[in-house]
């Protein structure tokens, strides 16, 4: 496909439920994406998908037998998101505050993500400013934002994801790291009490943050702050305009991804 479509067919892949891309440059500003699916969309779904892109060409790859997660320890080694040393679990290093130690391969959200990162630096500047107060973490996936939550001092932080898979990585989490969590799973927040929560963190994607707002914004108490993240630079500026009632809305970037901090008036 061209070289100009490769965040928006990144984007959609991640949508469909890739398990990760591979990006490998072409011929003439072309570029070839490999998406990895363990129990994905059909051919016919991928390629609707994939339609509005011009010249984008879809052909089903053999996948080798590798440890995926093997490969990926090899190459992971501790690294630094604000305050925040990430390391692995078997090689944490000097223990203390600023630790989180992670799982590589247990869930979404071992820092090394755009959107991880900007909420851990969105989340860092909220509890510089004031407490944190009761966190939640929507769709909490390793439940690494969590974790941080509490280092940096939350009264409460409940986990919610619809994955059995991810609680029981954000359980890992909390054991490694030492901390509390209340994990719940439900899908999204529409059984949780309106207001309960000082702090929302929602690391989704634009589409569920648009179609969500209003589900989202009402678990937010009075002069409380949403950290919204998983979406594009380029849509951004939509989902600011959506939210825009609901706060004062604060635009962060890293690279091709974006964040919004919202925070309600008192």
């Amino acid at each position: 496909m061209r070289r100009q479509d490769e965040e928006r067919a990144t984007a959609l892949l991640w949508d469909l439920g890739t398990a990760g891309i591979q990006v490998t440059p072409g011929k003439a500003k072309r570029v070839v994406l490999l998406a990895y699916f363990a129990e994905g969309p059909q051919d016919r779904d991928v390629a609707a998908a994939l339609a509005p892109l011009p010249g984008a060409r879809l052909e089903a790859a053999a996948v080798p037998e590798v440890d995926w997660v093997a490969r990926f320890r090899e190459g992971f080694r501790p690294f630094r998101v604000g305050r925040f040393r990430i390391a692995p679990s078997w090689a944490p290093g000097e223990p203390g505050s600023d630790l989180l130690i992670v799982e590589p391969g247990a869930a979404f959200g071992t820092g090394t993500h755009e959107t991880t990162r900007l909420c851990l630096a969105a989340l860092e500047s909220r509890a510089a400013e004031g407490p944190l107060g009761r966190v939640l973490d929507l769709g909490t996936g390793s439940g690494l934002l969590a974790v941080a939550a509490v280092k940096l001092g939350a009264r409460s932080v409940t986990a919610l994801d619809l994955d059995p898979l991810a609680l029981e990585a954000a359980r890992l989490h909390a054991r490694l790291n030492q901390v509390e969590l209340r994990l719940l799973r439900a899908d999204g927040g529409s059984s949780l009490r309106a207001g309960a929560f000082d702090t929302v963190l929602a690391n989704l994607t634009a589409a569920l943050l648009r179609e969500r707002r209003d589900e989202i914004t009402r678990l937010r108490a009075a002069g409380g702050a949403l950290v919204l993240s998983g979406m594009l630079g380029k849509d951004a500026g939509a989902l600011a305009r959506a939210y825009a009632g609901r706060g004062r809305v604060e635009r962060r970037r890293d690279g091709e991804w974006a964040a919004l901090v919202v925070r309600g008036e008192p």
